[in-house]
């Protein structure tokens, strides 16, 4: 017998019993149950949190968290909204690891991504694949209100570690003190560099 065709049959075998022991298992075993548990929000509920002003900043307003590992134990997606009053600039800086879409609700902002740029209004959207440059600056006379969606959990991580809840009274932060947070987050900004973020 052709020593070839002997060991082409025998991992074909192989994997036939490997590929039937598999769908038994899976059959005996009830599939995990999820922890992931419905939410009904209205506008202002969810984990409120406020910036952390940076040197010379006074007050650099709040977001929401509403969809989270912790919030509901989402695993695939999370959620938050925030608003920008006029003026206001989402600084230059690309995800790690995450695609992101915002959707506008109110307002006219200005977006960068990549290379690409132009004015949004109420009812527009941005995409951000991950690993790609984004800028957002309202532009408008009033306050702009958008909601960030983000395609795996993470960057919640360097919200919380850059903010404090509404009990508390938001202190300076400093750039050590960003560096982590750009880390925990899986984020680069582009005015501190990558030395806080995960490559």
């Amino acid at each position: 017998m052709n020593p070839r065709f002997f060991a082409m049959t025998a991992a074909m075998s192989l994997l036939a019993c490997i590929s039937s022991a598999q769908s038994t298992q899976s059959l005996s075993q009830p599939p995990a149950k999820s922890t992931t548990t419905p939410l009904l929000l209205e506008k202002n509920e969810g984990e409120q949190r406020l910036w952390r002003p940076e040197p010379g900043e006074t007050d650099d307003g709040g977001f929401i968290l509403k969809v989270t590992p912790q919030s509901n134990g989402s695993r695939h997606l999370v959620l938050v909204t925030e608003d920008l009053p006029p003026g206001a600039v989402i600084p230059t800086h690309k995800h790690l690891e995450q695609d992101e879409i915002v959707l506008i609700e109110k307002g006219t902002l200005h977006a960068q991504v990549g290379d690409q740029q132009r004015d949004l209004h109420a009812g527009g959207l941005v995409f951000i694949p991950q690993r790609t440059w984004v800028t957002l600056k309202n532009i408008g006379s009033d306050t702009a209100s958008i909601v960030a969606f983000f395609s795996a959990p993470g960057f919640e991580d360097h919200m919380r570690c850059e903010s404090v809840p509404p009990s508390e009274k938001p202190k300076v932060i400093t750039q050590p003190e960003e560096n982590i947070c750009d880390h925990l987050g899986h984020v680069v900004y582009k005015d501190r560099g990558e030395e806080g973020a995960s490559k």
